[in-house]
């Protein structure tokens, strides 16, 4: 039969066991709001030239733009999401009179197994990652990645796919791609530079005939004071 010392241990309990969910959860939604808001921050400030892919419409561009912010998005998303959840988990089991030891030792264990296994596996993610970060390339795009050269068909977190101009497809996972060239920029970039030559040539020109302007009217204002001047020296 119960007492009422062991159904106040055990109301406490529930009571800490929601707490702990209710704080578990609002935490998952304040993270995920502010890894959102700092992510396009951060990618807004790295991204300050928004590239115009060959063969792709502005709009297409804009779009893939969106879509590898949202990929990002999800991934710190669902590693703070796990990581909030794995905490809260640990923290409960030992509430519920549970003995977290073994567990965690097994964890250990298991973990250890499966990064051995899986090792080629998670590295073909992290490099993903970091492409997908660094905007080394995108869908679209002619590259060098593996020692092989084509247009970026393809991308994901664990592979990256290559289309040769003879139609032949590599299927490259993302831990071998150790150097990658991108010859897309090269072009977008001269295309810009000569964009901004043909402004500041503009503005240069701009500016001399103002300037010559600006001289014109002097010379014209001078040459009234000097006629007025003559003027008044002959009058009696």
């Amino acid at each position: 039969m119960y007492t009422s010392s062991t159904t106040l241990r055990i109301l406490f309990s529930a009571f800490k066991v929601l707490l702990i969910v209710a704080g578990a959860s609002l935490a998952v939604r304040f993270l995920r709001a502010f890894i959102g808001r700092t992510l396009e921050k951060l990618l807004a400030k790295t991204n300050k030239v928004n590239f115009k892919l060959k063969g792709l419409s502005a709009s297409a561009t804009l779009k893939l733009e969106k879509e590898r912010i949202e990929t990002i998005k999800k991934v710190f998303y669902s590693i703070i999401k796990l990581v909030i959840w794995v905490i809260a988990l640990l923290t409960i089991l030992p509430i519920l009179g549970i003995n977290i030891a073994p567990l965690l030792a097994g964890l250990g264990i298991g973990g250890l197994a499966l990064g051995f296994g899986a090792r080629n596996l998670v590295q073909d993610y992290i490099s993903g990652l970091f492409i997908l970060l660094e905007d080394q390339y995108r869908v679209g795009e002619i590259v060098e990645a593996a020692g092989i050269k084509g247009r970026v068909e393809d991308f994901n977190l664990r592979r990256t796919v290559l289309a040769e101009d003879n139609g032949v497809r590599h299927y490259i996972p993302n831990s071998q791609v150790k150097k990658a060239a991108n010859f897309s920029r090269k072009e977008l970039e001269s295309g810009l530079e000569i964009e901004i030559k043909k402004e500041n040539n503009k503005k240069e020109n701009g500016d001399s005939e103002n300037e010559e302007k600006n001289e014109g009217g002097s010379t014209e204002r001078k040459t009234n004071e000097d006629a007025g001047e003559e003027k008044m020296q002959k009058e009696p």
